[in-house]
Parts: structure tokens; sequence; C-alpha cells
């Protein structure tokens, strides 16, 4: 049985998580993980299911990590690279949901890999992860005379923007259009912007109500567009992928993969 470790247990994707791993009978919570100033501390972490888990939530990492296979880390950029190096020092697996990386902690993660298998993915749904490959494909087909918007929606508590599933997308579209992002992405129009420029990749971002997550990938072109489309109306879809990357990474010692990996997905 895969023990498990779930950071940020308060929290809406916390929350998602243990749940997920209560009704996997191949999965073990080994440990729940909160800030320090958390409320919910020496709180049984089955509590708000009304069930006994027989786990208290903590904040002391190195404690958590002893004897566990993966930690699943879902929290802010800040609290993902502590837990990094934590897991890093304990030869743990890990999983990261986190979205919001600087480029520097990216390279922190990658660097990492090559001492502790990792799955890093700023989105873990199943259909996110198909959309990804669409939009690859699209904008390889669609290449001359279209235009890629990418279009996302979050609940008015999401601190960074876009999302990072919005900057996988555009990632996705660049590759199909044999570019980098950083070299064609518009992230914002304000004033007199002038035409649109061929090639680029433009970025629309919304905020509002309990909007779990939703994303379009816009490609317009003359007397017609595509538009690829993915909406989550729960997070559970994001716990689930999240807990089968972690039953992924159950033989792998080292590297570094993301969704595609876990589900299979050729990559081009």
């Amino acid at each position: 049985m895969l023990k498990v470790v779930i950071a940020g247990v308060s929290g809406r994707m916390g929350h998602a998580l243990l749940d997920g791993v209560f009704a996997d009978e191949g999965l073990q919570l080994h440990a729940a993980l909160d800030r320090a100033e958390s409320p919910m501390l020496g709180r049984d972490a089955g509590e708000q299911f009304g069930r006994i888990s027989g786990v208290k939530i903590s904040a002391d990492v190195q404690l958590a990590l002893n004897g566990a296979d993966v930690l699943v880390d879902f929290t802010r950029p800040e609290a993902s690279m502590q837990y990094l190096q934590a897991c890093q020092q304990a030869g743990v697996k890990l999983v990261i949901g986190t979205t919001g990386f600087s480029e520097a902690q990216k390279a922190a993660i990658t660097a990492a890999s090559h001492e502790i298998a990792i799955v890093f993915a700023p989105n873990m749904s199943v259909g996110v992860t198909l959309l990804i490959n669409l939009v690859e494909q699209a904008a390889r087909v669609l290449n001359e005379g279209y235009d890629i918007e990418v279009v996302e929606m979050h609940h008015r508590h999401k601190v960074d923007a876009p999302s990072g599933t919005a900057l996988r997308l555009g990632e996705a579209a660049a590759k199909g259009l044999d570019k980098a992002l950083k070299d064609c992405a518009v992230y914002a129009r304000e004033g007199v912007t002038g035409e649109r420029e061929a090639g680029t990749i433009g970025f629309a971002t919304m905020r509002g109500g309990d909007v779990v997550g939703d994303h379009t990938v816009v490609l317009a072109g003359v007397g017609e567009r595509v538009e690829l489309t993915h909406k989550a109306s729960s997070r559970a879809t994001f716990a689930l992928g999240a807990l089968r990357a972690s039953k992924y990474l159950a033989d792998k010692p080292v590297g570094l993969f993301d969704m595609r990996d876990v589900l299979g997905f050729a990559k081009n």
C-alpha cells in the first residue's frame, strides 16, 4: 500500500485529496500537513469527513516524511520549495500541482528530479491533459491564417494569472507553431494596441465567484474558428489525477514526469 502525505490539508484541494485517499484502498494516509498557524493542527485528518483516521494534522515536515512514499503538494510556490527540499533530504517522491512558480523555482524542481522522482504538472486533470495534446495538434495544422487566444476563468481567491494551465496550453500552442511561448505571448492589451500581430498567442484572464477552472483555446481564422474547451466543475478531478500520479511514481526511482507520462500519452 502506498503511504501518502498530503500538504495543505485545510485548503480546498487538500480536502479533495484527503477524500480521494480515504476512498482508495490502494492508498494509506501516512501524514497530513498544514501551515504552522493553522487552527487544524492536532486534529484528526478524518474529522471533517466524520471518521477517525488516526493521523493528526501537523506542521512538522521532517516527521511527516519519515517512512512515507510520496508527498502530494497543491499549496503555494514558497511552501512547495520547502517541501521539495525536505523530500530531497528524505528521499520521498513528490507530486506537485502548485502553480505560479518562477523560472528559478522550476529549475530547482528539475534539478531535484535527478535525486527523487517527481510528477510536476499545472493541472492534474485527465481532460486537461488531453486538451494540451489537442491544442498542440490543432496549432500545428492551423499554423497559417489563424490567430490563437487562450481564455481562462477561476474563482476569486486564485492569486496567479494567467493560470498555470493557461500557460501550459499556450506552451502547447507555441510548440505546434514551432515557437517558444516567451517569444510570442501577449499577456495584456489596453488602449490603442494596433492590429493583432500574426503568430502571437494572446491570453485573457477572468476571476470571480467560485469557478473551479474554465479554459478555452480559440483558433480564429477567416470565416471560421475552432474552440477547444475544458470546464472543471469539481476539484475531485484534480485530486484523482494527482493520486493517480502518486501511484505512477511507485516504481520510479528518479526523474521528472508530467501527466502525459502518467496517462501514457505520446509526446511529440
